[in-house]
């Protein structure tokens, strides 16, 4: 990949609402990660352009006088867990697919959020490719956070769950 190019995928980031972007193109992999309002992370791999030639994100527009500003969002309710805490751990998706809570249609979901799991306990399917792929658990924990529907396509490294480790 060019500079040029990469500076272009930096555009397309910093311009949209993408969150991550990650191109490959035979041994060469750009990943660039959006934090806040700009492109925070850029990574090049396995690529001939040494990483400090690669670009700054473009500034961003500044936001019009006219903007009005929401209202603060109210506390989440007693008892609902912080899903920003550090401690929580992502079940991420191995492979592109569909995501399937249970195991036919109208039977029991495999795991609820609040329920306690232990590796090797199965948490969903993903079909990929007419496969039934089985996703089991790695840690022990309890289930905090579903974040993917029933029947919804998921793509690789996509966080299926939040589990609190025990």
């Amino acid at each position: 990949m060019t500079i040029e190019e990469i500076r272009e995928l930096i555009h397309v980031v910093c311009s949209s609402g993408i969150a991550e972007l990650e191109v490959q193109r035979g041994e060469n992999r750009v990943w660039i990660k959006r934090t806040g309002g700009a492109a925070a992370e850029v990574s090049v791999g396995a690529s001939s352009i040494p990483a400090a030639a690669v670009p700054a994100a473009p500034p961003l527009a500044a936001p019009p006088e006219s903007v009005t500003v929401a209202a603060p969002q109210a506390a989440p309710p007693a008892g609902t867990p912080d899903l920003t805490d550090p401690a929580l751990q992502p079940v991420k998706s191995p492979i592109v697919g569909t995501f399937y809570e249970a195991p036919a249609p109208g039977a029991e979901p495999f795991v609820r959020v609040g329920d306690v799991i232990q590796p090797g306990k199965v948490l969903c399917i993903i079909e990929s490719m007419k496969l039934m792929n089985e996703i089991e658990a790695e840690i022990s924990g309890t289930i905090v956070k579903r974040l993917v529907e029933n029947g919804q396509p998921v793509e690789y490294g996509e966080v299926l769950f939040l589990v609190k480790p025990s």
